[in-house]
């Protein structure tokens, strides 16, 4: 990147890092941050969504509808985060090659699954074999925030079930009283008020969504901690114009503190969220707000 980054055995200390601190291979664990940031941009509303959709089929008043969120909340959470992601995202990809196969190749006549051989024609690859990187990066990233949103939407719908329940109970009945229909108490007095229970949880779950970033690498999205352990691994001269030994501490050292420093901000985030939810409201919170203002 700088001028005088094109002879690196003549630099300094200071010249020296500034050289391999803007290498093509660090701006790939740079743009690897970037990717940390947009999925849990994106993860988080559309779990957020899932969630909401889950707890509302939880508490619905038809049966079969009740029983597929219950169904959805009980058995995503209870199978390990790691063993969905290598079962749901391949479980994925081969539903969608096998929906195109089916549309764009009715003529084929060999079975599909062939041992543990899953076969479709060229056409249907997802993506085409000809695309270019970029599209397998982008369709893979979008299996992951996908795959993300329906594992955290569970524990979403479960933590926004509890605080739908958690609202008081005289405020349904009063609503009831006004001649509200259930849509509208639901949509008018337990929606608006939920959130103030479900903040803590959500708060929680937040977190888990950022520790749980690395397993991006079960997806084939090279991440920060796969570029961590490349770019600390031993470098000698035979590779590359900046040998060093093993820095993987270093790197990891690094990837300790970004955490720590996307956690810290997220703290600060919901805890003003969390007081200005709780602002007139008769809870704990609101009461002791109401106090010292008072």
């Amino acid at each position: 990147m700088f001028s005088f980054c094109s002879a690196p055995q003549s630099l300094t200390n200071w010249d020296w890092f500034s050289c391999y601190l803007t290498t093509n291979v660090h701006m790939s664990f740079y743009i690897a941050i970037l990717k940390v940031l947009l999925l849990l941009a994106l993860t988080a509303p559309a779990a957020l969504a899932f969630g909401f959709l889950g707890a509302t089929a939880a508490r619905s008043a038809r049966s079969p509808v009740r029983w597929i969120g219950k169904a959805y909340i009980a058995i995503v959470r209870g199978i390990p985060d790691i063993v969905f992601f290598l079962f749901f995202v391949i479980a994925l990809d081969q539903i969608i090659e096998y929906a195109r196969h089916r549309i764009l190749c009715p003529d084929w006549s060999e079975p599909v699954r062939q041992g543990n051989e899953f076969i479709v024609c060229q056409a249907a690859k997802m993506p085409p074999n000809a695309a270019a990187e970029w599209l397998h990066q982008v369709y893979g990233f979008g299996l992951a925030i996908f795959t993300f949103a329906i594992v955290f939407g569970a524990f979403a719908a479960n933590i926004l079930f509890g605080a739908m329940r958690s609202v008081a109970a005289g405020q349904v009945e009063a609503a009831t009283a006004y001649a509200m229909t259930r849509r509208q108490t639901f949509w008018r007095v337990v929606v608006p008020q939920m959130w103030v229970y479900a903040l803590p949880g959500l708060s929680n779950l937040w977190m888990g969504l950022i520790k749980a970033t690395p397993l991006l690498f079960l997806l084939g999205v090279q991440d920060i901690v796969y570029w961590a352990r490349e770019l600390g691994g031993i470098k000698t001269p035979q590779f590359t114009a900046y040998p060093h030994g093993d820095w993987r501490m270093w790197y990891f050292l690094a990837l300790l503190a970004l955490y720590l420093i996307f956690t810290k901000v997220s703290e600060i985030v919901f805890d003003r969220l969390q007081q200005r939810l709780n602002r007139g409201q008769a809870t704990s919170g609101g009461m002791a707000r109401l106090r010292a203002a008072t």
